[in-house]
């Protein structure tokens, strides 16, 4: 996968590679929650795959063996606030970035891969990957422990504000949780530059 990423010389000058990916970009509430992962050679690479297609008894375990096993890994959130104020992409470039700075802290990478087709501003020689968490395990990684961290999140707001159903769909915009937000208004975890489809209300609109 690297090699038809790369050429020769720039695969000579990547001896440390690690991958990036977020999760929470979709939904209308919560914050993005981006990961960084380093792994080593004798990682088992056989336990990863695109989080969207494991279980959650799979990414969880995985999760264990990340984290025990990678040379470095970070997570970080970038708060619902912050995306109203400089949109999704900005918000989830800048979670990267702050993923990425937490893991140079450890060690710093030569070459940074990131899931999509937008890269954030760093230090070192960065490429996005589209579909990359289907093709680069450090984007594998990556992805898995943002997702996870993510969740844990919102499975913490459905205990602070139970009604919306955060527990089930966590924040993403299904018709349970529009219906929700149509009965109960918004939150302070409501993303409110993001638009209902639905009767083309929004959050924000809600609350007048």
């Amino acid at each position: 996968m690297l090699g038809e990423l790369f050429s020769e010389e720039e695969m000579e000058d990547s001896r440390i590679i690690a991958g990036c990916d977020e999760a929470g970009r979709g939904p209308l509430a919560g914050p993005v929650v981006a990961a960084c992962c380093v792994l080593p050679p004798d990682f088992p690479f056989e336990i990863l795959n695109d989080s969207k297609k494991m279980s959650e008894k799979e990414r969880l375990k995985a999760e264990e063996i990340i984290k025990e096993k990678a040379i470095a890994w970070s997570l970080s959130a970038v708060s619902n606030e912050v995306i109203d104020e400089i949109n999704i992409l900005r918000a989830s470039l800048l979670a990267m970035k702050l993923s990425y700075l937490k893991v140079k802290r450890k060690i710093k990478p030569d070459l940074l891969l990131v899931d999509g087709n937008k890269t954030p501003d760093v230090d070192i020689m960065v490429k996005a990957v589209v579909k990359g968490d289907a093709k680069v395990a450090e984007i594998m990684a990556a992805s898995i422990l943002a997702k996870n961290e993510r969740d844990r999140i919102m499975l913490l707001a459905d205990e602070l504000f139970p009604g919306y159903g955060y527990r089930k769909h966590k924040g993403y915009p299904t018709k349970e949780h529009t219906e929700s937000i149509k009965k109960y208004g918004s939150n302070i975890i409501t993303r409110t530059s993001f638009h209902l489809k639905s009767e083309n209300l929004s959050p924000q609109s809600l609350l007048l």
